[in-house]
């Protein structure tokens, strides 16, 4: 096999920018053989500007037992991400998955040991913001020493605007019984993934989620959490679709000094000594320890969802490495459950939660949505994460 023929699963906003990756060459070991959706425009859609010879279905399951795909890429809403992962797995086929790998964790748990039970199919997670070279480099960073021992993450992720069109496109938009989330769940699930992955989980959080409070929406637009280690480091993570201009600023501190990236820049504030020496050892009331900034130089490889893509397909055909395994997802989506469920019960929280309570608050919640009246609406996703 020379060219992984992939299936996709959703041809809504996220969907089509995948499927237009695909067709414009960006992938050139991944051929478009089938898309399911379904709305009857979307399918209608797909007739007019497919290629002759792509298969057009109306469900998921339809299009893994069709024998038309070698791999799927799953962008439907996100209560189906694990049942379709699931099925795709057991048919043979390997899996892209969207984020959030699923609503709660007890699901993506499933999803999970299904992938464990055919390790020789590949599974990746839509991660894409992990290719953004700022974000390698910090981690890189990190991982070898340069900045000590974690004291403190702080990341105001508020750039997110969204207007209630926006929220009024879909019916299951915003809506707990067809979404199972807002903010965290939708635009966060990056950020939160890199929370982890550049500074490892925390064990206590303490969250204030606040439910349509900028939009006329059932679920999360502003929240507010705060996050403890082990080590005693302590976090912030603050984000919301209501701010304009908004701002995305992610600094990290150690003992050694701290990394700030903003405005598609990272700055390095080098420590000469590292701070619970100096703190210790020094004569002075007031004087900081000496310091150094520099802006960091990266590679400036930042190929995003093509990135994840090619990857996907390198790693079918060869076993070369996948850019986020989809077992990872995970570990946001802990942390989006944990600030839900910290806001819920008001209250902080410890990790690993009570997965079992998660979901009985959140099919309480379920029990009293309701999919809107509108019609569904395709949106142009450029400039998004």
């Amino acid at each position: 096999m020379n060219t992984v023929r992939i299936g996709i699963i959703g041809i809504g906003n996220i969907g089509t920018k995948h499927l237009q990756t695909i067709l414009r060459g960006e992938t050139p070991e991944l051929s478009l053989a089938a898309v399911a959706d379904r709305s009857p425009a979307r399918r209608e859609w797909a007739g007019k500007e497919l290629p002759e010879g792509t298969a057009i279905f109306h469900e998921g399951s339809e299009l893994i037992a069709s024998g038309t795909c070698d791999a799927v890429l799953i962008a439907t809403p996100h209560y189906q991400h694990p049942e379709l992962s699931i099925s795709a797995f057991e048919k043979g086929l390997h899996v892209m998955c969207e984020k959030p790998a699923g609503v709660y964790t007890l699901q993506v748990r499933e999803m999970n040991e299904a992938a464990d039970r055919h390790p020789h199919l590949s599974f990746g997670m839509m991660f894409n913001q992990r290719t953004n070279a700022l974000y390698r480099k910090m981690r890189q960073m990190i991982q070898d020493g340069e900045l000590g021992q974690l004291k403190r993450v702080n990341w105001m992720i508020t750039d997110w605007y969204r207007s209630q069109h926006y929220y009024d496109s879909g019916a299951w938009r915003a809506t707990w019984v067809g979404e199972g989330g807002g903010v965290l769940l939708n635009q966060c699930p990056h950020q939160l993934d890199l929370l982890q992955w550049l500074c490892g989980m925390p064990v206590r959080v303490s969250a204030y989620v606040h439910e349509g409070k900028w939009h006329d929406i059932e679920v999360e637009d502003d929240v507010t959490a705060y996050l403890e280690y082990a080590n005693g480091a302590t976090g912030v993570f603050i984000t919301t679709t209501a701010d304009a201009p908004g701002t995305n600023r992610l600094e990290i501190t150690g003992t050694l000094g701290r990394l700030v990236c903003e405005n598609n820049e990272l700055r390095f504030d080098r420590l000469l000594v590292d701070e619970r020496e100096f703190c210790v050892v020094s004569k002075e009331g007031f004087v900081k320890p000496p310091m150094e900034s520099s802006i960091v130089k990266t590679d400036g490889d930042n190929p995003q969802h093509k990135g994840v893509l090619n990857a996907f397909a390198g790693n079918i055909l060869r076993g070369s490495p996948l850019v986020a395994d989809g077992r990872e997802g995970l570990n946001g989506l802990l942390l989006s459950n944990a600030m839900h469920l910290s806001g819920w019960l008001n209250k902080p929280v410890s990790l690993p939660i009570d997965e079992h309570l998660f979901l009985e608050e959140l099919n309480k919640r379920r029990a009293a949505s309701r999919y809107k009246e509108t019609t569904d609406i395709t949106l142009d996703t450029a400039g998004s994460y």
